[in-house]
């Protein structure tokens, strides 16, 4: 990598752009269901919002997958290009959808592409400031997730019944940056130095071997409890304020709270995690989720406090997660670290499904009020015990190494 200031620059704002176009797109769905039922679209049922939202989750589980290997073997800069071609081109399709099933195809294959964005920008990122530095590199560049699903909820206020502009904004973006990535996004430095050093490969079996086993366990489960409270917070809480009896434009208004608490959050979570360890901050993280989640079941007559516990609730909740990513790229090698990310951000991933699927299915039962905020209280309690499988020596970032990770 050269070592021109520019470039770590644009490194840094081009992940974040690429996993902004995460959040813009998970919220763009979230936003769109409840015009989608309202109206009756293309035959839309809760059923059908439901396996639409499951299925494009599942492209973006298969994607993080299969990919992450991929990005160790040929490299962050072409993957992380291509993912996002892949992703806009279909969300510009998404749509023109003639019925139902294949508006869930085009969110399927768009999934695929965004599957990889968000663990090899985390990875790239992390390679490129120090190793203290990694929780902040990984919650850094999360903002931009949610400062991507901020925008959507702003959008979808104001473009109400007309939710075709949100999908049609996120493609133009991502065909936008796709040429400008090609041009500034240089490959990883650190990548380039492991595919030299035949000594530091770790294969996609030695992350169950003794070496890693307990620390792949936990993180899988950590990221998996985490990203089903992201994904389904952030796709059926406009629904499930509904079902709460709040009018549908508080319901969208508290996403766009949820999302403003995440961002302070990751800010908040990544600078005090570098100074007292990542494991600490994510104990008391998912903890205090737990707790905050449990209270959003009561009803809050009181406006203002209804707000600032949602707000909370996004402070906590939603960084959680992304304290799980900076712990795995400071515990693997560098050979192995697309990989390790990659398969912990697709473990997560089918947490992502579930959520929506389960939250899905209570709001079609008619109950998701209060047994959601019941149901994300207790996975995020399975997360803090998750956390505290891990071991204690990655609150010293400088001291860890790939021995000692496992």
């Amino acid at each position: 990598m050269t070592t021109s200031p520019a470039r770590p620059v644009w490194t840094a704002v081009l992940c974040w752009l690429t996993v902004l176009l995460e959040g813009y797109d998970l919220v763009a769905l979230g936003a769109t269901i409840p015009t989608l039922l309202k109206s009756g679209y293309l035959g839309f049922t809760a059923a059908g919002a439901t396996a639409v939202a499951t299925v494009s989750l599942v492209g973006v589980a298969v994607g993080a997958a299969c990919l992450g290997p991929l990005t160790d073997r040929f490299g962050r800069r072409v993957m992380l290009i291509g993912s996002v071609l892949l992703f806009s081109l279909f969300t510009l399709l998404t749509p023109i959808a003639p019925n139902v099933a294949t508006f869930g195809v085009f969110r399927f294959v768009a999934g695929l592409g965004l599957g990889a964005c968000m663990p090899v920008a985390l990875t790239v990122m992390s390679e490129n400031l120090p190793a203290r530095r990694r929780a902040s590199a990984s919650t850094f560049t999360m903002t931009g997730y949610h400062v991507g699903a901020v925008l959507t909820s702003i959008l979808a206020l104001s473009a109400k019944e007309d939710w075709h502009v949100l999908f049609y904004g996120g493609g133009i973006v991502g065909l936008l940056a796709v040429p400008l990535m090609w041009w500034k996004l240089p490959e990883s430095a650190a990548y380039l130095a492991a595919r030299e050093d035949d000594a530091e490969r770790v294969g996609l079996r030695d992350l169950l071997g003794a070496r890693f086993r307990r620390i792949s366990i936990a993180v899988w489960t950590g990221s998996f409890m985490g990203l089903l409270l992201v994904y389904g917070l952030n796709t059926w809480l406009p629904q499930l304020m509904r079902t709460a009896g709040y009018p549908i434009s508080t319901s969208i208004t508290l996403l766009l709270v949820l999302n403003i608490g995440a961002v302070l959050g990751l800010v908040l979570a990544g600078t005090i995690a570098d100074r007292f360890g990542i494991r600490p901050i994510a104990r008391i993280w998912f903890g205090a989720g737990a707790v905050l989640l449990a209270a959003l079941s009561l009803r809050i007559g009181n406006a203002f406090v209804l707000n600032a516990v949602v707000l909370l609730t996004g402070v906590f909740v939603f960084s959680a997660q992304v304290l799980i990513y900076g712990y795995v790229a400071q515990a693997f090698p560098a050979r192995a670290r697309g990989t390790a990310l990659g398969l912990t951000s697709a473990v997560g991933r089918l947490g992502s499904i579930l959520g929506p699927f389960v939250t899905g299915a209570l709001v079609t039962a008619g109950v998701a009020y209060p047994w959601g905020f019941y149901f994300f209280a207790v996975v995020a309690a399975f997360g803090l015990v998750a956390v505290l499988m891990l071991r204690g020596e990655a609150r010293e970032p400088s001291r860890l190494t790939p021995a000692s990770a496992g």
